[in-house]
This record gives C-alpha cells, structure tokens and sequence, in this order.
C-alpha cells in the first residue's frame, strides 16, 4: 500500500486525470467537510457493492480512510477487481491540517424540504432510489434517476444548472453518494435531505404518490 503525503496526492492528481478519489468515512463526516472531487462510499452501508457499481476497474482509486483503515477498505475494494493506487497518509484531517481546499454537501431535514417546495419555482426533489422504491411511493413531481444510473454523465447532464437539487434516497446513504458524484460533475446548487424516505413519508406537507403498477 502507498502512502501519499498531501502535497504528492495533490501532484498526483495534477498530472493523471484518472485518479478516483474514494472516501470510506461517515456520511455525516462526509457531508461536513470533503476534498472537493471525491466520491463518497462509506463503510456504514454496501460499500463493496456500489463501488463495484459506480467505479471503473480501469481507475486508479486513492483511498480517504480512517488512519489505521486503509488496508481493510483496500482489501474489500481490491477483492471486487478494482485497482488501488494508494491512499491519504493520515486521511481527511491530514488535507484539512495542511490547508487543502475544502467542500461539502448541505444538509437539510424533511420538514425544510417540506417548507421550500412551494416557495422554490427551481427546486427539484431527485428521488435516486431503485424504480420500485420510487413507484411505491415518492413526492409529487419527483424526478427518479436511481443511483446506479448517476454513473453515465449523459444521465447528469439531463439536471438543469439552474435547479435546486434536493436530493433524498431511502434513508440517507445512497443520497450522499449522489450527491458526490454530482458535486464532481460541477452541480453546487445541491441539498442531502437527511433521513431520506423514511423521514419524509412520517413528515406532514408533502403530497405523495404512488405509481399505478405499485397499486396492483
């Protein structure tokens, strides 16, 4: 396993386009602070699964770890085909110390997006959970485009610049996911609705759906 320094990663990804940066940590660490790029699959939920779906095996994947995690996430990772690079020596707070740029990803509860939808012509609610999830109910005027279509750009680059984009899954893991790989396609105007489906479908204000093959 190679280690990279902040200043030989951040040469690294200067001179090779085709480095995939993975983090592995929380999606509430996530959200809070990120080197900007990076695609979030954190280890609380199927890691090895969505990063067989969403990673090409021909990238090389410099790993955001926990210190002390980065063999066992390189481990599962490699056990699926995919290539590792290296990763972080010291991980997120070892960028963060030695003043690399920084993003994050806004997050918001159901009850905010409950009260912004009226009042938001550009608001967009893009559900990214599987078409049965979505068909078996979703908020009126959702747009579904589930997670494992998010990794075509040309599925992207149907998402209006302009939209404000809430983003929500089933409970909050694929949705921060989404949220990622659509921060790394250049889209800022971008909300994680915490809690996902099943905090909106206990939250009052929304008008809920249901697709008519869900109802047979």
């Amino acid at each position: 396993m190679k280690y990279f320094t902040v200043a030989q990663l951040q040469n690294l990804l200067k001179e090779n386009d085709s480095i995939v940066l993975v983090d592995t940590r929380s999606a509430s660490e996530f959200t809070d602070g990120f080197i900007p790029g990076a695609v979030f699959i954190g280890h609380e939920g199927n890691m090895a699964e969505w990063a067989t779906a969403l990673l090409s095996p021909r990238a090389g994947i410099v790993l955001i770890t926990a210190p002390g995690k980065e063999t066992y996430y390189a481990e599962i990772l490699e056990g699926k085909g995919l290539e590792i690079t290296g990763c972080l020596d010291g991980g997120f707070e070892a960028w963060k110390d030695a003043g690399g740029p920084i993003d994050m990803i806004i997050n918001v509860d159901a009850g905010e997006l409950a009260m912004d939808i009226p009042f938001d012509e550009n608001l967009l609610v893009l559900d990214v959970r599987k078409p049965f999830e979505f068909a078996d109910g979703h908020i009126k005027d959702a747009r579904n485009l589930p997670l494992d279509e998010l990794k075509d750009p040309g599925n992207i680059a149907n998402l209006e610049e302009n939209q404000n984009i809430y983003i929500h899954c089933a409970r909050g893991y694929r949705s921060v996911i989404a949220a990622s790989l659509l921060k790394q396609q250049g889209y800022d105007n971008i909300r994680n609705v915490t809690g996902g489906w099943d905090s909106i479908k206990h939250t009052k204000g929304f008008t809920i759906e249901k697709e008519s093959s869900a109802l047979n």
